[in-house]
């Protein structure tokens, strides 16, 4: 679809411009014809200068899942694609949904397969969705493989709140932590140093040092701001570099209190992914790989990519999982079963239950952990910054 730029006048005779999206000028010009508007310049405007920038994820969790629903609900009724994404478009609240809908009809009337249709726009409908829909075309059970990704992508979201309710608050306090020392530094505690140096008082040593920080942030507290953006932009480069990637992923997963967590998360990701590809008859090497490629962790990407390896060679999913750490025995004995039963899809969706009801606890247990241990923390900073400031205090006191 291109987008189009217009002037033309009413039957009336009234001036009107605006812009359209259609496939081809001459579409683009029947449709304002049937809108009774005469016609004098059009033009095709640039894509990437006039397009619609989004940042980030450009449809919500909760839209993209009803659309799935209501997608199943209507192949289920037996209404035609066309005329399902017609109703589906007409229905959303969401402007780039509602647009890629409208694109896919026009390319499921031009004969295109529906995959291949959602496949252009890759932002919106991830690959695994696209190869769902595909194995359901051939298997001519849409509808199921449709309520299915709506209860896949319904649990992701649910994973994903959980994973960042516990994180956020040891963030949001070390932040805090963080703010509160600096203003300490910057402004409450060069009070004290002026009445220290007014009253000629000898000064500890430890409260020397305090007041040597709380200098060095008055002075440069440029550098230290230039210093974590420095950081942050040194991380986001290296997290580009596999090798580098790889030793972060693996970082996390060794990280105290959080590590356990977070390696729990990606497990039962990469079972749900893995078992919902296999229950809709996508082969297993194909859905191996499609789970490397939807797995965020570079750890698990590798293994994953070892069991591909070893599947071609004609053997065992499990193998390469057994041979590493970060896959627990539950579940490399679980595969195996299910390799060897044929109900492998059966397996690992009882192993991605565990895991979720593992994370449920794990995250209360975390948030329960998390809080005293803040607190302590945030305590000791302040504590320690107040304490410089105490402690020739009272020596002040004897002297009067």
């Amino acid at each position: 679809m291109a987008l189009f730029a217009y002037q033309a006048r009413t039957l009336d005779g009234k001036l009107t411009k605006g812009r359209l999206k259609s496939s081809s000028e001459q579409e683009a010009l029947s449709e304002l014809e049937q809108l009774d508007l005469l016609v004098y310049q059009i033009k095709k405007l640039n894509p990437v200068l006039y397009g619609e920038i989004y940042i980030g994820n450009p449809v919500k969790n909760k839209d993209f899942v009803i659309f799935l629903r209501q997608f199943s609900t209507l192949i289920d009724a037996g209404i035609s694609l066309v005329d399902s994404m017609d109703i589906l478009a007409e229905q959303s609240n969401s402007k780039p949904l509602k647009t890629a809908l409208l694109e896919t009809k026009d390319d499921l009337r031009e004969g295109i397969a529906l995959s291949d249709a959602l496949a252009k726009h890759s932002k919106l409908f991830p690959e695994l969705l696209v190869s769902m829909v595909n194995a359901g075309e051939v298997s001519g059970r849409l509808d199921e493989i449709l309520d299915r990704m709506a209860n896949y992508y319904e649990k992701q979201y649910q994973l994903k709140k959980k994973i960042e309710t516990a994180l956020t608050y040891p963030i949001v306090i070390s932040i805090f932590a963080l703010l509160i020392s600096m203003i300490l530094l910057t402004f409450i505690v060069p009070v004290f140093t002026d009445m220290f140096i007014s009253f000629d008082q000898e000064i500890p040593a430890y409260t020397a040092f305090v007041l040597g920080i709380s200098g060095f942030f008055q002075k440069f507290w440029w550098i230290i701001i230039l210093a974590i953006v420095l950081v942050v932009v040194v991380i986001s480069v290296l997290n580009k570099q596999e090798k580098f990637a790889y030793v972060f992923d693996h970082i996390k997963f060794k990280l105290p209190l959080f590590g356990s967590f977070i390696q729990k998360a990606v497990l039962a990701r990469m079972t749900q992914t893995l078992s919902s590809l296999l229950n809709s008859s996508v082969p297993i090497i194909q859905s191996t790989e499609i789970t490397e490629r939807v797995i965020p962790n570079r750890v698990i990407k590798k293994v994953l990519r070892e069991s591909k390896t070893a599947l071609e060679e004609g053997d065992s999913l499990a193998k390469p999982m057994q041979e590493h750490w970060v896959f627990p025995k539950l579940i490399t004995q679980m595969i195996a079963v299910g390799e060897a039963t044929g109900a492998l899809d059966e397996m690992l969706m009882k192993v991605s239950q565990f895991y979720e009801q593992e994370l449920d606890e794990a995250s209360e247990k975390l948030k329960s952990l998390i809080e005293p241990v803040m607190i302590v923390f945030l305590s000791i900073i302040v504590g320690a910054i107040v304490l410089a400031v105490v402690i020739p205090m009272f020596s002040l006191f004897e002297t009067f």
